[in-house]
């Protein structure tokens, strides 16, 4: 280091989940035990508040998002999952904390009001419920615009990234989809026999040519990082790593945002909500002093022959 810099502040990792269908939240998988070791790690270091963009909730302010400060939300019902698995966990509304997100994301020029009576859905519970078994954090949710404009979900990340440093406590998660097309699922072993896991045939071209895009901006250079040939470093349940660049900063926006004028994009996702958490998470860890910040995938599931679900970390408490 030169002389008369300073140590960069330490910040704290962020996640981009992939929440997959509610059975997700019924079923054991190697999705939820990653959950739990993110969780884990969390509370190890102090985490005090987090913060959650999911997949099911939209306002159509313009060029705003909307804060959740209902004081006791209840949890929306799922299908096919015992209601014992998630009805008695208590949520935790962090309404302490909305002020401080609404600072950041007016000072940015992002309209942000609150909503008292918005109901918490599967994409943040499930994730809460698996994170955090033992108790639900301080918690707050911020919801997707309508329009589902990448550049400016892009920006509601960015503006809420000095909430990253390690003084602030706070755990940042985006909750959506690598691959995440309902329609374009294979439903029948679900509906035959609660079997969300069953694989009768290999995920098409489109699912796996979409999932290796996502795992490319995410964990850019993973062959540098891996002593082993590239087909074994891509191995299913291989947790993958990026290489010595890492895949923070500036490019990490424009890669996130190119993403949605890929050519399997629409094939991959029939509507644009499962992939703003993405967006979130780029603006996130995209701005020039997230250059070097590595990223990991560190558990995949496969749901319904076509649905990835890929967990990824950026950043690092170490």
């Amino acid at each position: 280091m030169a002389v008369g810099e300073t140590q960069p502040e330490p910040m704290t990792p962020v996640h981009l989940f992939s929440h997959g269908s509610a059975m997700m939240l019924g079923e054991e998988s190697a999705s939820a035990r990653y959950w739990e070791k993110c969780g884990d790690d969390a509370l190890a270091h102090g985490i005090e508040h987090v913060v959650i963009m999911g997949a099911h909730w939209a306002t159509a302010n313009p060029g705003g998002v909307l804060i959740s400060s209902n004081p006791k939300p209840e949890k929306a019902p799922v299908l096919f999952v015992d209601p014992a698995k998630y009805k008695p966990y208590v949520l935790n509304p962090d309404l302490a904390y909305v002020p401080v997100l609404q600072a950041h994301l007016t000072a940015a020029g992002i309209p942000a009001e609150t909503d008292p009576t918005f109901d918490w859905i599967h994409d943040t519970y499930l994730i809460l419920i698996r994170m955090f078994p033992r108790g639900c954090p301080p918690t707050t949710i911020v919801s997707m615009n309508a329009l589902f404009d990448p550049h400016l979900h892009v920006a509601v990340g960015a503006a809420l990234r000095p909430l990253r440093a390690r003084a602030a406590k706070t755990l940042l998660i985006g909750s959506g989809g690598a691959v995440h097309n309902l329609f374009r699922n294979v439903w029948g072993p679900m509906l035959r026999h609660r079997d969300n896991f069953a694989q009768p045939t290999p995920p098409e071209p489109w699912a796996l040519d979409f999932r290796q895009e996502v795992i490319d901006v995410f964990c850019a250079g993973y062959e540098d990082a891996d002593a082993v040939p590239r087909d074994e470093a891509l191995a299913y349940g291989r947790e993958i790593r990026s290489g010595p660049k890492g895949v923070g900063g500036p490019l990490l926006r424009r890669k996130a945002t190119s993403l949605m004028k890929h050519p399997k994009y629409r094939d991959a996702h029939a509507t644009d909500d499962h992939f703003m958490a993405t967006m979130f998470v780029a603006g996130l860890c995209g701005s020039k002093e997230d250059v070097g910040v590595a990223g990991v995938m560190g558990a995949e599931d496969w749901e319904l022959t076509n649905m990835c679900n890929t967990q990824f970390t950026l950043g690092s408490w170490y």
